[in-house]
């Protein structure tokens, strides 16, 4: 099958999980997702949804088990907007990207902030410092 025509269902898969978890799911288990991305095997019979869930790990397992309990619901919401033979059966993925990208900007940000007072001294490569008004000959 062609990859744009896979491109094209997994965003539909996508952006009717993003709506339907946001808009139409009343389980109070499932707050705080944001769907990442989407994929559709290459035959369309199944698709794995990356969501994204702040929180403690509790809240991350409470909010997952309410997704999985919610899939058929979801699948539904897919069935109707696609008009395909079949409907991807879905399985929800607890991305943990975006949690990682946080945690790493952190310790870069720790790790600048103790650098700084060393980098006070004047510029790493050794060298001195001119003056706003002043400038080098050329060489």
């Amino acid at each position: 099958m062609k990859t744009h025509r896979l491109a094209r269902v997994a965003e539909v898969v996508r952006e009717v999980a993003s709506e339907t978890i946001l808009f139409e799911l009343s389980d109070p288990r499932v707050r705080n997702v944001t769907v990442t991305r989407a994929e559709v095997s290459a035959d369309l019979q199944h698709a794995k949804i990356f969501v994204s869930v702040m929180g403690s790990e509790k809240e991350q397992e409470l909010c997952m088990h309410g997704l999985r309990h919610a899939a058929g619901f979801v699948q539904s919401k897919l069935a109707s907007r696609m008009k395909t033979r079949f409907t991807p059966v879905i399985r929800f993925v607890l991305d943990e990207g975006v949690k990682k990208s946080i945690e790493m900007t952190r310790l870069i940000n720790e790790a600048l902030s103790q650098s700084k007072p060393a980098s006070d001294a004047g510029p790493p490569d050794g060298t001195e410092a001119e003056e706003p008004g002043e400038s080098k000959p050329a060489e």
